[in-house]
């Protein structure tokens, strides 16, 4: 048998002290404990504890609480379309309004509104329909030669932004669409949408410049698979006068159901038919 020289030995054993330390573990140590009680004895075994699963659960709680120790609240639902807010019409908008006295965007027969952000006009538009809604920028009251911009309520039930243009009286979709930020929404009966267009555009037969004053054409009827059929009633409404996209007013235009008589010549004659029928003939 050899015999390792003293020194030799000393460091066999240092060696050995050290990788016990390393190699042990608090976990390790309570294994080793296993099997034995407050003072050695058998019989009062503790669960081992996985280091890796309080680890990951303790992460997790880290992750996800906040300082204070509560979960985050979570996100509120997104409105997927902004209502139109009618208390800006006049203000911060332009609106015009076709319907009962009174109406807003949800109850009128057709709304419209415009307002300019930046480079682009906003538009929003709104109509007692389940098919489509326009409004055609003319150099006239007529219809005919007419930059018109719908919002057309399709079998799936969305609501697309079209580019027409008004040959006669027959309206015919573009290809090229300035319209960008779209959105729609068909609830209640009712045709609604947003969408942007630039102000100024390149000098075109089917695109008018915004910058301009128009007259408005108002329109809305139904759809077959999308596409847009003959408007509601006979005579569509069109603003009296032209208008300006710089000039935001709040323009009521009574419905045909709600109009009066205010020539003073109907009003004298409405007068002497009542008098004619009260008195009786002679």
């Amino acid at each position: 048998m050899y015999l390792l020289h003293p020194l030799l030995q000393i460091c066999v054993l240092l060696d050995a002290t050290l990788w016990l330390a390393v190699s042990a573990s608090p976990t390790d140590d309570n294994v080793l404990r296993a099997g034995h009680g407050e003072h050695g004895e058998p019989g009062h075994e503790e669960p081992h504890k996985d280091s890796y699963s309080t680890f990951a659960s303790e992460f997790l709680e880290s992750r996800y609480l906040s300082d204070e120790g509560y979960p985050f609240p979570t996100a509120p639902p997104v409105d997927p379309f902004a209502r139109i807010k009618v208390i800006d019409c006049g203000v911060t908008k332009g609106c015009i309004r076709y319907g009962k006295p009174g109406c807003d965007a949800e109850t009128c027969e057709y709304f419209l509104s415009f307002r300019r952000i930046g480079t682009d006009v906003e538009f929003e538009m709104s109509a007692d329909t389940d098919g489509w809604v326009a409004v055609g920028f003319s150099s006239d009251k007529k219809m005919g030669g007419d930059d018109v911009m719908g919002c057309v309520h399709d079998d799936n039930g969305r609501v697309r932004i079209h580019h027409f243009y008004n040959v006669g009286q027959w309206a015919k979709e573009i290809k090229r669409n300035p319209a960008r930020d779209e959105e729609g929404i068909f609830e209640n009966n009712r045709v609604t949408c947003r969408f942007k267009r630039p102000l100024h555009v390149p000098r075109e037969e089917t695109l008018v410049d915004l910058h301009l004053s128009w007259y408005y054409l108002f329109a809305w009827g139904p759809a077959i698979q999308g596409s847009i059929t003959r408007h509601d009633i006979d005579s569509p409404p069109v603003s009296d006068r032209m208008i300006s996209i710089y000039k935001y007013e709040d323009i009521f235009m009574p419905a045909t159901a709600y109009q009066t008589f205010s020539s003073p010549f109907c009003l004298l004659l409405i007068v002497a038919l009542t008098f004619y029928l009260l008195m009786g003939t002679p």
